[in-house]
């Protein structure tokens, strides 16, 4: 299984964020989509950055109550971990374990093409292992 499969399904949707938006947007914006990173970016094709929750807390601890008047690019990861959509699905779960990232943009030929969380891929593998046990659950009663 691949990257790729698991856009097929979610779609290739993925919320974005001016850099030079306040870290209040920011946070309106995960909390009405219920999501947990936004991938900054000044085009909505390249990626400048991404900011996530974790991010948030983290500039808060630093700066306070004045965190929320300052822009998306003074708090923002700048330096991304994205992954193309012909990535195994396995590869990209090593990733998110070893480097602790819970949102990997995918990009193609240097254009963001899909979001992919750690949730997507924790519905896949279930997706996977569901279907596994279906088959063999069929296999056997055929038998």
């Amino acid at each position: 299984m691949n990257v790729e499969a698991i856009l097929r399904t979610k779609g290739p949707a993925v919320a974005t964020i001016g850099p030079n938006e306040t870290i209040s947007t920011a946070v309106g914006e995960l909390i009405s989509r219920n999501i947990g990173a936004l991938v900054v970016s000044e085009d909505g094709e390249r990626v400048d950055g991404i900011i996530s929750e974790r991010d948030i807390v983290h500039a808060l601890a630093d700066r306070g109550a004045d965190l929320l008047s300052l822009k998306v690019c003074a708090v923002m990861t700048r330096r991304v971990v994205t992954c193309d959509p012909a990535d195994s699905v396995d590869r990209l779960m090593a990733e998110m374990t070893n480097r602790r990232i819970r949102h990997f943009p995918v990009v193609r030929n240097s254009r963001l093409c899909g979001i992919v969380s750690i949730g997507d891929v924790v519905k896949n593998r279930l997706d996977e292992a569901e279907y596994e046990a279906h088959s063999l659950r069929s296999f056997i009663a055929g038998a």
